[in-house]
């Protein structure tokens, strides 16, 4: 997977250079000079009440970014330079970088550098794990790394925090006082009691409970980040088993995240000792291990032996209510109950003062009775059903008889339903509809178009030219010269501006149905492309969308969406915007209709046309009427001479 390298000049206003500047002000003895730098991309700050040799401190900073699963290094130093005349030596304290513009906290996955080595600019210090992915910190200074603060396997370090102290010289190593980073240690040790604290049952697999003196040499593999909105994930499979070796890029696993279902390749060469999370482990949460690797096959069966299956997977001690508490807690008593209530407690049997009311002044009301129903708190006491309902005594003679049937039809209904378990991509799917639903302002303007004219144009391609193209692949490019030629529908809204965003790019989103839910794989620069070549691709991504096989940049950053339902019986119908996207095109099925159509001769005359309906869903603040007409209104003219979209 090839890597995408973005480089920003970094530049952080550093406050404490206003310090430093009086410092220096009083004297050489006293003096202490700060450099601080930190990620800010593509913005530059002014230092104020600072000369130009000051400023000198502080340097423009270059890193290269992550697209996709691979430790990438970044060349970001962040950290505080202390030179002094006293006994102690001049050193530089690391502070943890901010890796991504999103980044508030990292996990130190691993030391590359022990305390004592030699450092050379660009060096890896250590492997960080952010909350994009896993990513090399190097150092831009050459010097000896004196001391590490915050040790290997820390969670949750704050961007900004020491991570460790590095001096010029080897013999100031051993002169470093121990009070230096102080303060970053009993940051550790206070977040340390903090999570213990905080603690409520739930036990998590981490390096803390994993016994590292009782384990040989090894590395715990966590379960990454694959995508910038993943926060937990499942693993669908285990392409590698206990006691297999591992060579670099080899793939470990298949994990199913909240986009498709990725391969995690390892970056270290070694031996799989030990599967933490077992195949088909759902809702694993970033971070949390997954495996042990060791180098030396021989260390296999220790690490086996040492770690126990009962501590490998996320565990939860049961929360244990007490039944009779919790009913006495609640309002169980009514003065009112609705009629649909008195029916369905008298068709199942319920015991009504065992279901609690929510309605107004006490009322039970149906909802209270199908929740009853639900969690299985109503136990069958008809009797109590007489004394709670003021109904007339017959209504018990007549569910004394019936009880028997009921307890038969609940066993039934039991048996009626099956409960399916959604994979992670629908649950993603279903939270991203529901928000887009809720909080973007729809709008919808439709229109139907004649297809004679791009039926006869695919029928000449095929006949004259030997190329076949679907209906569809023909759609994608008239919607895509549509947005060229109208560039306002080619646009979005920003949430954080308060404004329109142009899109540079039309890039059409495709809905694909697969077995684990709706993909939606991209057409990069569609305006531009050929309606053969669209043909091809969309084939090919298609084929990757069902085979769970898409890479994140061929779903990720589309400027538009389609959704054809014309190979299905669907006339028309209103598809969801897919945010941050602004418009998405529902396509239904060609119909014939009878129509009157203007001859040769100028004179109107019924004749059978084939029409298409196509419904526009758009953002409301990013389409008002006059671009949403515009659109539809260039729509129509392009299918009507389909032509000339090779021109």
């Amino acid at each position: 997977m090839a890597l995408s390298r973005l480089r920003h000049p970094l530049i952080f206003r550093a406050p404490s250079l206003l310090r430093a500047r009086r410092l220096l002000a009083a004297g050489p003895c006293n003096s202490s000079t700060l450099r601080s730098l930190h990620h800010v991309p593509g913005v530059l700050n002014q230092i104020p009440d600072v000369d130009a040799s000051s400023l000198s401190l502080v340097r423009p900073l270059n890193f290269r970014l992550l697209s996709e699963v691979h430790v990438v290094p970044s060349k970001l130093q962040s950290g505080v330079r202390h030179f002094s005349s006293a006994e102690a030596p001049s050193y530089t304290e690391v502070g943890m970088p901010a890796l991504s513009p999103t980044m508030t906290q990292g996990n130190i996955a691993k030391w590359i550098k022990k305390e004592g080595d030699k450092i050379q600019a660009g060096d890896v210090l250590c492997l960080i794990e952010t909350d994009k992915a896993t990513l090399e910190f190097e150092t831009l200074e050459e010097g000896f790394l004196a001391k590490i603060l915050v040790p290997e396997g820390t969670k949750d370090v704050p961007v900004g925090q020491t991570i460790a102290i590095t001096v010029e010289e080897a013999d100031d190593i051993q002169k470093i006082p121990a009070t230096v980073g102080g303060a970053s240690e009993v940051k550790n040790q206070a977040s340390s009691q903090t999570d213990a604290a905080r603690g409520d049952g739930a036990t998590e697999v981490s390096p803390a409970n994993i016994s590292s003196s009782e384990l040989p040499p090894h590395l715990i593999l966590d379960m990454p980040a694959l995508s910038p909105t993943m926060n937990q994930g499942n693993i669908f499979k285990w392409r590698k088993k206990e006691g297999d070796k591992i060579e670099v890029g080899d793939v470990l696993c298949e994990i199913e995240t909240d986009k498709a279902t990725l391969e995690h390749e390892s970056l270290e060469e070694g031996f799989l000792a030990k599967i933490l999370a077992p195949e088909g482990s759902k809702d694993v949460a970033v971070g949390q291990p997954i495996a042990i690797m060791v180098e030396d096959e021989n260390d296999i069966e220790a690490v086996r032996t040492s770690i126990s299956g009962n501590n490998v997977v996320k565990e939860e001690k049961p929360v244990h209510h007490d039944v009779t508490t919790e009913v006495r807690t609640q309002t169980t008593g009514f003065n009112r109950i609705s009629p649909a209530a008195k029916v369905l407690i008298t068709e199942h049997g319920l015991d009504a003062s065992s279901i609690p009311a929510s309605g107004p002044r006490g009322t039970l009301l149906k909802g209270d009775v199908l929740a009853a129903l639900k969690s299985g708190k109503g136990s069958s006491n008809n009797s109590s059903v007489g004394k709670a309902t003021p109904s007339p005594p017959q209504v018990n003679q007549q569910a004394t008889p019936t009880k028997s049937l009921d307890l038969k039809s609940d066993g039934q209904q039991k048996d009626a339903y099956e409960d399916l378990p959604n994979s992670q991509i629908r649950k993603v799917i279903a939270a991203r509809l529901l928000e887009s639903k809720q909080s973007t302002p729809h709008l919808y303007l439709s229109t139907d178009v004649i297809l004679d004219s791009l039926l006869s144009f695919r029928k000449e391609l095929k006949e004259k030219y030997d190329v076949k193209v679907s209906v569809n692949d023909i759609v994608i490019k008239v919607v895509a010269a549509t947005l060229r030629n109208v560039p306002g529908a080619n646009a979005y809204w920003d949430d954080g501006k308060g404004e329109v965003v142009l899109c540079d790019s039309v890039d059409i989103s495709v809905a694909v149905a697969t077995e684990k839910g709706l993909m939606t794989p991209i057409i990069r620069n569609a305006d531009q492309k050929s309606i053969s070549s669209i043909s091809a691709e969309i084939k090919e991504l298609a084929g990757k969308a069902r085979a769970g096989k898409l890479k994140p940049n061929e779903f990720q950053g589309g400027t538009f969406s389609i959704s054809n339902l014309g190979m299905f019986p669907v006339d028309r119908f209103c598809a969801i915007i897919n945010p941050p996207q602004a418009g998405i095109i529902a396509v239904g099925r060609g119909n014939k209709v009878v129509e009157p159509v203007v001859g040769a001769d100028g004179i109107e005359k019924p004749a059978v046309v084939n029409k298409m309906s196509l419904t526009l869903s758009a953002d409301h603040r990013v389409f008002d009427g006059k671009v949403g007409g515009a659109f539809v209104s260039a729509l129509s003219s392009n299918f009507s001479d389909i032509k000339k979209l090779l021109l």
